[in-house]
């Protein structure tokens, strides 16, 4: 079969389709979700280290924490913080934990991870970077935390804000 000329031109009589093209997307690949106030972010995907959904009861509280800590989750034998996104970024708004699953997005800078609860997963999506523009009528507890932001719909004012999860993870508010 190799030796015959026709399998190595690709002219037989039963030769498949030729393969289309794929294109290329363009910009970087990020995850895009809601926080409880309906706020849409996107954090870049090389800065996630992965997102898994929990039960509530699989977070447990730990006393005399910040209000933002919901508590901690173990991972594969790593016990890792998880926050309310929203409250951190001053939504007024507190994550509704009354539900069978919590999405949360595992961040992780260095050695440090942290889960950031959000309320409802978007999609992953190739956002061009180059259109990033910087950010407007943003509140001043969540200025420090953002790289940008996207303007989507030009009528509805419709905003996705690019968050910087390494400034997150960094931030004095956990010490409070």
């Amino acid at each position: 079969m190799v030796g015959n000329p026709d399998f190595l031109t690709g002219s037989g009589k039963d030769q498949a389709p030729e393969f289309q093209e794929l294109e290329s997307p363009e910009g970087e690949l990020h995850l895009r979700f809601y926080v409880p106030s309906g706020n849409e972010f996107a954090l870049p995907a090389t800065g996630i280290k992965e997102v898994i959904s929990q039960p509530p009861d699989r977070i447990t509280a730990i006393p005399n924490a910040s209000p933002l800590l919901l508590g901690t989750i173990n991972i594969r034998g790593r016990v890792i913080w998880v926050s309310d996104l929203g409250q951190f970024l001053g939504d007024a708004i507190v994550l509704n934990t009354d539900r069978p699953e919590i999405p949360i997005i595992a961040v992780e800078d260095q050695d440090t991870m942290l889960g950031l609860a959000i309320d409802k997963l978007g999609d992953m999506d190739w956002l061009d970077v180059e259109q990033v523009q910087m950010p407007t009528n943003v509140p001043d507890s969540m200025a420090p935390f953002l790289r940008g932001e996207w303007l989507l719909d030009k009528e509805s004012s419709q905003l996705l804000r690019l968050l910087d999860q390494v400034a997150i993870l960094r931030s004095a508010r956990w010490a409070a």
